[in-house]
């Protein structure tokens, strides 16, 4: 990555700032801006991710960049978290909301600040730009949204196909441990101790709420801007990778957004593009201030001359559940749906063939997949951590119905969502579907391109599901995320159908045995068709200065599946350690360690269970904190159970010690 030294201008930084609320709680801001004062556009980062320590080397090289271009760049810590007061008990509320509308509102009344706020997030940040963006607050301009979604039930981390993901538990975990953390005695002084303890007794399980919420019902409605694309006025760049949980929002966006708006999909996994991995990242930080130049200047950059959507087409890569770069190229589309694509189907033959035309015979096959297909599909959203992407896909093909296409003729190309059309019978009133788009290499090895899932009691919505009835028929349409692909003369296309897909999807309460009526089914492919103009180059990523930081212990992420001989138990286990850090400027020691555990027997659906652990650590000058979370996931055939523990430490001296036991019954999930 480029370093960008000296500046183009100086900016100075200011550590800590409170923002007064209407209700008296003041919320935490660090700032960068041009030294010399002058009023200037803000651009509002809105997170818990704690300004002061967790994300400031992230923060340090992006926020001083943006700032030197002319900009005010704006670190605020929701309610609850890093050095802001009050309480967080859950992620979008309509009091998150709220307060962001009056920062944004007090950014535009201050004296540095020329009255126009753009908004710029990645993840929980990427959401509630939109989830603000679709309140209107009068000084709002314009939007960049990374790595995130206009649908919290059906496109998040929660319910994807109205299945139980097992990120849902993974991601509860994150924030179980965040929540422990105490705000920084240097910036709040004596209060931080009633500060930390408010958050230890009051932040809440938030797994908890989550599963009393199994159903698209008013909860997850809130904040899913999908619900009516048309309060969005403003601009829009919306922005994620392939390797991400949240492409599918990206081709939502730029289709449905009556306002102008732009799109860009790399390969990348759940980071910004300019960090992106897979490679190739990209000079993000010039193409985020050529939007907010157009925007919140006025000034003509080209931005929006240039096509509305910008894809990555991949090419063949052999599997491998870690990439460093992905090979391909990048393709631009007037509009989406893009008149580059043509739909192509490929029916089902009972004999494994993929291709031809739908012949509407009786011809059936069946299948009972093993829990232990899905050990290789990696994560629902990958942060570019060795294994969290999916390995050869041969081992999960030997516990799936597989149809496949004969060796191509010719290079094709795909563009957008596959969708699958199912005609099928079940013996279970509940059952689910997964389902895999497979690039099968001349010499069998097998690389997942694109998966979708499906809870088959949701075939007709996910607000009202309903038992299936053992031998009906039913016609389901299964839709997989958006993937741009290329798919080699001589490869083959396969596709993989199961019944689990654990631990992505908590399996089914029992075993279910899926009968695919294949004359009446069809694999529907969007086939990209048409060359597009030349592209215009991205360039190499840059950034700003990096922190003056000092790693005690170095960031590690471990992936590995084990499987016992005698039980067939497989068992996935996955650390991530964050690192210790030393950052000097304040002398400030921090460090995060996770650490999962999902494991089930093969014939087994309540066998299934999940427990993550954090720890985290935070000192300075004889002060030091610790915390321990831990949240384990089971369940049988009626309930999920949730047993949860958090201690806490100031020093040597136990603070908290509290338990959770909590059985939720199970909404044909």
């Amino acid at each position: 990555m480029k370093i960008d030294a000296p500046l183009p201008r100086p900016v100075r930084e200011l550590e800590h700032v409170e923002i007064p609320m209407p209700d008296g709680t003041r919320l935490a801001a660090r700032i960068w801006m041009p030294e010399d004062g002058a009023p200037v556009p803000a651009i509002l980062e809105y997170i818990p991710y704690r300004k002061n320590d967790k994300t400031l080397e992230r923060d340090h090289a992006r926020a001083p960049w943006l700032a030197a271009q002319g900009y005010a760049y704006v670190r605020v810590d929701l309610r609850g978290t890093g050095e802001s007061e009050g309480l967080m008990v859950d992620e979008y509320t309509p009091l998150e909301l709220q307060d962001g509308c009056d920062v944004i509102a007090w950014l535009a009344d201050q004296g540095w600040c020329d009255g126009g706020v753009g908004i710029v997030g990645i993840s929980w940040g990427g959401f509630n730009g939109l989830q603000l963006a679709a309140l209107r607050p009068p000084a709002l301009k314009a939007v960049v949204t990374i790595c995130s979604t206009d649908d919290r039930y059906a496109d998040d981390i929660h319910y994807m196909g109205g299945t139980l993901l097992g990120d849902q538990l993974s991601w509860a975990s994150v924030m179980f441990g965040i929540n422990t953390l105490p705000p920084d005695p240097k910036h709040v002084g004596a209060r931080w101790r009633d500060m930390w303890e408010e958050r230890l007794d009051g932040s809440g399980l938030w797994l908890e709420n989550w599963l009393h919420h199994q159903t698209r019902d008013d909860f997850w409605k809130h904040g899913s801007v999908c619900e009516d694309f048309a309060d969005i006025k403003v601009p829009v760049y919306a922005v994620s990778g392939w390797a991400d949980g949240y492409c599918r929002s990206v081709f939502r966006l730029v289709e449905n957004l009556s306002g102008p708006v732009k799109g860009i999909v790399g390969p990348w996994s759940h980071k910004y593009p300019y960090l992106g991995a897979p490679g190739p990242a990209i000079d993000w930080l010039t193409e985020e201030v050529r939007w907010w130049d157009h925007w919140l200047k006025g000034r003509e950059t080209g931005i929006m001359e240039e096509p509305p959507l910008r894809l990555y087409l991949q090419d063949h890569a052999a599997p491998r559940s870690h990439y460093d770069h992905r090979d391909g190229e990048w393709i631009t589309e007037p509009a989406w749906p893009s008149p580059n694509v043509t739909r192509t189907g490929f029916g089902l033959g009972a004999d494994g063939r993929l291709g031809g035309v739908v012949d509407a015979t009786d011809a059936k096959v069946s299948i009972c997949s093993p829990l232990w297909v899905g050990g290789q599909a990696g994560k629902w959203c990958s942060y570019a951590h060795p294994g969290d992407q999916p390995g050869d896909q041969r081992r999960e093909d030997a516990g799936s119905l597989v149809f496949d296409t004969a060796p191509l003729k010719a290079d094709m190309n795909i563009a957008g969502d596959a969708r699958l059309t199912l005609t099928l019978q079940v013996d279970q009133p509940v059952a689910q579907v997964a389902v895999r788009l497979v690039d099968v290499a001349p010499d069998g090895a097998a690389t997942r391109v694109s998966y979708g899932l499906l809870n088959l009691t949701h075939r007709d919505g996910h607000e009202e599901p309903a038992p299936l009835e053992p031998g009906q028929t039913y016609t389901v349409e299964v839709p997989f995320k958006h993937v741009a692909q290329t798919f080699r003369a001589g490869h083959l296309i396969r596709l993989g159908i199961s019944t689990s897909y654990f631990p992505i999807a908590w399996p089914a309460p029992e075993p279910v045995t899926l009968t695919v009526l294949t004359g009446q089914s069809q694999l529907s492919l969007p086939v990209r068709t048409a060359d597009g103009p030349e592209v215009r180059d991205l360039g190499a990523p840059r950034a700003g200065e990096p922190l003056d930081v000092t790693y005690a212990e170095p960031s590690q992420a471990e992936w590995t599946v084990s499987e016992d001989r005698d039980t067939g138990r497989v068992t996935i286990e996955v650390r991530d350690h964050e690192g210790g850090a030393h950052i000097t400027a304040h002398d400030f020691y921090h460090s995060a360690e996770g650490r999962e555990r999902y494991s089930v027997l093969p014939d087994d659906p309540t066998s299934a269970e999940g427990e993550v652990t954090w720890t985290h650590e935070m000192r300075r000058d004889g002060w030091s904190v610790r915390t321990i979370t831990t949240t384990r996931l089971t369940g049988d055939k009626d309930a999920f159970q949730i047993t949860a523990r958090l201690r806490a430490w100031e020093g040597d001296t136990l603070v908290r010690d509290k338990d959770w036991d909590v059985s939720i019954p199970r909404n044909l999930v």
